[in-house]
């Protein structure tokens, strides 16, 4: 039996679209999560990312279930005394609606180099115009 390691230059390069509104959060962004790992593919490889890129279209309308949609909040502490910041999501949906997606994907992700890399390849955006038609993004019409 031989192992295969397959490098990122040679796995093919793919480009999914998600609709933010057709989904809830968490679910939506395990899945994008995963495309992005490339842990859907059979020829994934821990080490190295898959050639996936993601655009997240109407951020801005984020579906979440039960009382999140009042009673979200997001913490982050600044590093000085008492500089733990609480944000409720209303707020975070005014003024940076691509947050609340980036943010649940960004989490779902390794803590490492590579983590940080593969979160290169997603694009969020709170309208539902996007400037990636010419690559010809694949809907995701069911999760």
């Amino acid at each position: 039996m031989t192992t295969t390691h397959v490098k990122s230059t040679d796995v093919e390069e793919r480009w999914f679209l998600y609709d933010a509104t057709l989904y809830p959060l968490g679910r939506m962004a395990t899945k994008i999560a995963m495309n992005l790992m490339g842990k859907d593919l059979p020829t994934w490889t821990p080490s190295e990312r898959s050639n996936t890129h993601v655009v997240v279209i109407n951020s801005a309308q984020a579906v979440l279930s039960g009382k999140k949609s009042t009673e979200k909040i997001y913490k982050h502490y600044t590093g000085y005394i008492g500089g733990l910041k609480e944000i409720p999501i209303e707020k975070v949906r005014e003024k940076r609606p691509a947050d609340i997606v980036m943010l649940a994907v960004r989490r779902m992700l390794p803590k490492t180099r590579l983590g940080h890399d593969i979160l290169r390849h997603l694009k969020v955006y709170g309208g539902a115009d996007h400037p990636h038609s010419a690559q010809q993004p694949v809907l995701v019409e069911k999760i």
